[in-house]
């Protein structure tokens, strides 16, 4: 067996709030967007660069208040972009990460936290 990949779901309740966080705030793509009809619950995967997230407005797929954390290169860069961005619900900072390296750690409109991590390379 060989592992590729892992992709969190996330809950989410509303789709104007998840794109205006997922896509024009993180910067996330829409990969693909699905409903078993045109009124039920949306659930969309998004990208960023390699990273990969469902976003669900399904009942099961996932518990509100989850946090993830994405290892990452170009933090304080990609921090940088977010905050020229002047989203109004957010204005994440940077620190120091307890496992060493810096990150920043952003709660989403339902209770989701995403956390990105740039280890120091001394350290990982």
């Amino acid at each position: 067996m060989e592992h590729l990949a892992t992709i969190p779901i996330l809950r989410s309740f509303d789709e104007a709030k998840a794109r205006e966080f997922y896509v024009d705030f993180l910067g996330f793509g829409v990969d693909f967007e699905h409903r078993f009809e045109p009124d039920l619950p949306l659930f969309m995967g998004l990208s960023l660069g390699s990273i990969k997230i469902y976003v669900s407005e399904h009942h099961g797929d996932a518990t509100p208040g989850s946090h993830v954390v994405f290892e990452i290169t170009g933090l304080r860069d990609y921090h940088a972009g977010l905050l020229e961005k002047r989203y109004q619900n957010a204005r994440p900072g940077v620190g120091e990460y307890v496992g060493g390296g810096i990150h920043t750690c952003i709660a989403d409109p339902f209770g989701n936290t995403i956390e990105f991590v740039e280890r120091d390379p001394a350290e990982a």
